[in-house]
C-alpha cells in the first residue's frame, strides 16, 4: 500500500516535472522568436494602409512620417490608400492581415472612436482587432464664427446661444462626421440648443459660414487659417487640450467654459493583433525617433497638427476612452447610426 503510494508521488512529481521542461522550453522558444523576428526585421518593404483618399490630413501625414521611418528600419515604408465606407474599408484590411509588422494602419479618431458610435456593427473591432503602436499626432480643429455673430469669446457664444435656443446653428460636411461630433459634444457639455446643418463635404459648407448663412463651425486650422487673419471668420477656440502653436493666442474650449472639452482629429498608428511585441516596441522606438525631429515637427505644425508620442499601452487606453464617448454621444444626442 505505502510502496504503491510512494510511486503514485514519484509519477506525479515526474509528471509535474516533465510539465514544468515544456513550459520553460516553450517560453525560451517564444523568447528567442521574439528575438529573432525582432532582429530580422524587416527584411521586405513595410505597407503603411490610409483608409482615405489621397491629399487628405491623414494622407499628408503618412507620406510626411514613412520615408523618414523606413530609413530608420531599413526597408522602404510604401503608403497605400484604400478608401471607402467612411475609412471602414481601409481599416478592416488591417484587421485582417497576418500580424507580422509588414502591413500598418494610420488610424484615426473616425477608425478607432467615431465609427463605434455611428455604425451599428463594424466588421473590425477597433480594440481586439489590432496591436497598437504609438500616438503619431493631432491635427487641431478650430470653433469659428461669422463676424457678424455678436460673440467675442466662447463664453459670450455659450451666453447667446442660451438667450437665442435653437437658433444659432453649426455646419459640418455631414452627420457623423467629426465636425458634427464635435458641435454636438459643445451643444451637450455646454447645455446649449444650436441647429446642426450637414452639408455632403466642407468646402459648401465653409462658404455658407463665411456667407453669414450659417453661424459657426469645427474645422482644422489650415483650412481657415488665413480666413480668420483677414478677418472673414472669428476664431472662438481649439478643440485640443492644449492651445495650437500655429494660432496660440486663441484659448482652448477647456479653459474658455467648457472643461474636459476635447474632439481632436488623432492620428495613432496600428498593427494586427498578435504582432510579436519585440516588432511593435521596435515599431514604436523607430517612430518616436522620426516624430521628435525638427523637420516633422516644423511640417506638422504647417497642418496645424502638434506630434504626439505614447506607449502602445497609452494608445489602447486613449482609443478605448474615445469609442466610449462617441458611443454615449451618438445615444444621448439620437444621432442615426448606419
Amino acid at each position: 500500500m505505502n510502496m504503491n503510494r510512494t510511486k503514485l508521488d514519484t509519477d506525479r512529481a515526474i509528471r509535474t516535472r516533465r510539465t514544468l521542461i515544456k513550459g520553460a522550453a516553450l517560453g525560451i522558444g517564444m523568447w528567442l522568436t521574439g528575438v529573432r523576428a525582432q532582429s530580422e526585421y524587416p527584411s521586405r518593404p513595410l505597407s503603411m494602409i490610409v483608409p482615405f483618399v489621397p491629399g487628405g490630413p491623414t494622407d499628408i501625414i503618412a507620406r510626411m512620417i514613412s520615408p523618414l521611418l523606413g530609413n530608420r528600419l531599413g526597408q522602404s515604408v510604401v503608403v497605400q490608400n484604400r478608401a471607402g465606407a467612411g475609412a471602414i474599408v481601409g481599416t478592416e484590411y488591417v484587421a485582417r492581415a497576418a500580424p507580422d509588422g509588414y502591413t500598418l494602419l494610420l488610424g484615426t479618431i473616425g477608425t478607432h472612436g467615431i465609427n463605434s458610435g455611428i455604425y451599428k456593427k463594424l466588421p473590425y473591432d477597433p480594440i481586439n482587432d489590432f496591436a497598437p503602436i504609438s500616438l503619431v499626432a493631432n491635427v487641431t480643429n478650430l470653433l469659428v464664427v461669422n463676424p457678424s455673430v455678436p460673440a467675442h469669446n466662447l463664453k459670450e457664444l455659450i451666453a447667446l446661444a442660451r438667450a437665442h435656443p435653437g437658433q444659432l446653428t453649426f455646419a459640418s460636411a455631414g452627420v457623423g462626421s467629426s465636425q458634427h461630433l464635435a458641435g454636438e459634444l459643445f451643444k451637450s457639455m455646454a447645455h446649449i440648443d444650436i441647429l446642426h446643418v450637414p452639408y455632403k463635404g466642407g468646402g459648401q459648407a465653409i462658404v455658407d459660414v463665411l456667407g453669414d448663412k450659417i453661424s459657426m463651425m469645427f474645422i482644422g486650422i489650415p483650412t481657415v487659417h488665413s480666413m480668420v487673419t483677414a478677418g472673414k471668420l472669428r476664431a472662438i477656440a481649439v478643440t485640443t487640450p492644449q492651445r495650437s502653436p500655429v494660432m496660440p493666442e486663441v484659448p482652448t474650449m477647456a479653459e474658455s467654459g467648457v472643461p474636459g472639452y476635447e474632439v481632436g482629429a488623432w492620428h495613432g498608428l496600428f498593427a494586427p493583433a498578435g504582432t510579436p511585441r519585440p516588432i511593435i516596441d521596435k515599431l514604436n522606438d523607430n517612430l518616436h525617433e522620426v516624430l521628435a525631429l525638427p523637420e516633422i515637427k516644423t511640417k506638422l505644425e504647417g497642418l496645424g497638427a502638434v506630434p504626439l508620442q505614447s506607449t502602445p499601452e497609452e494608445l489602447e487606453a486613449y482609443a478605448k476612452s474615445e469609442i466610449e464617448k462617441f458611443v454615449n454621444l451618438v445615444r444621448e444626442a439620437h444621432i442615426p447610426q448606419h
